[in-house]
């Protein structure tokens, strides 16, 4: 459990120092003018004390931190910034509470379908706990690495890159935008509170199929695309062609037979739906001929 300490000013014991090291000056002069061997001793118990004093004296910088150990046991945190004074025989830790940025690798895993893709993530994050981040895992850093790789493997496998192939799919890697990042948010924090980590912010930076299915998916996403396109075109022909039979028929402009509408249908279809411009023909003809 983290405990939250402030020690002494750093300040008095600095002064304190200061009037000991000048205390020293005096008498080693004493010790030399007037021949006083006794003095020596004073002498040593005042370099002494300031070596004590000087060891004991430390600095927190904003947004830093000493985990304090004595002889093997957490004593308690510093994370107030400034100049303090704490027991010599104390082990003061350094540790940052600042946010650092890990941009993950670009890993090669296999969707929930098993296509191979290729996927990385930047993960912004901070040490909140420091008796966790200094006593429950060995070195935080690659901890940190090492369960958010797991974590970009799992949220790879858990969906499909895309839903080409799972129409029900409602979350998928490619159009899940914050929902898949939250989740991937959610993960991480679950993995790295044991360390004593605060996760702020997950994103994924990179995604694509793998380079030996990139092209055939492609292939395949363009040919969707032209169905779609396709589709669409077609169901608006029909409208068209529907709007103007019925048009024809209200205003009586023409009396059309089942053979005739049939051929008008055709002709209309082929006109609205073809790749390119029809070229126009004159019937110089009657109707039928």
């Amino acid at each position: 459990m983290e405990k939250i300490i402030r020690p002494t000013s750093g300040y008095t014991a600095l002064g304190i120092a200061l009037l000991s090291f000048l205390l020293a000056i005096y008498t080693f002069y004493e010790a030399v003018t007037r021949e006083y061997g006794g003095l020596v001793l004073v002498i040593a118990l005042l370099f002494a004390v300031i070596i004590i004093i000087l060891k004991g004296i430390i600095i927190v910088h904003p947004n830093h931190s000493r985990v304090l150990n004595f002889f093997g046991n957490y004593v308690g945190t510093i994370k107030e910034n400034g100049l303090f004074f704490v027991n010599p025989l104390y082990t003061a830790t350094k540790m940052s509470l600042r946010s650092e940025n890990l941009q993950g690798q670009t890993l090669k895993v296999n969707d929930r379908l098993g296509n191979p893709i290729e996927i990385a993530a930047v993960i912004v994050w901070k040490i909140g706990n420091t008796y966790k981040a200094a006593y429950d895992v060995e070195r935080v850093f690659d901890y940190v690495r090492a369960q958010s790789e797991a974590a970009v493997r799992h949220l790879a496998v858990s969906f499909a890159y895309d839903d080409l192939e799972d129409d029900s799919a409602e979350i998928t890697l490619r159009n899940g935008g914050d929902e898949v990042n939250h989740i991937l948010e959610q993960e991480l924090t679950a993995r790295l509170e044991r360390a004593g980590i605060v996760v702020e912010e997950a994103r994924i930076s990179h995604l694509a199929y793998a380079a030996e299915i990139a092209g055939a998916m492609l292939q395949r996403q363009q040919a969707a695309a032209i169905v779609a396109a396709r589709a669409k075109i077609v169901d608006g022909a029909v409208g068209m062609v529907d709007m103007a039979l019925k048009k024809l028929s209200a205003e009586n402009i023409v009396e059309l037979d089942d053979e005739r509408k049939a051929a008008m249908v055709s002709n209309l279809m082929v006109v609205l739906c073809g790749e390119k411009a029809a070229q126009p023909i004159v019937n110089a003809g009657t109707l039928y001929n």
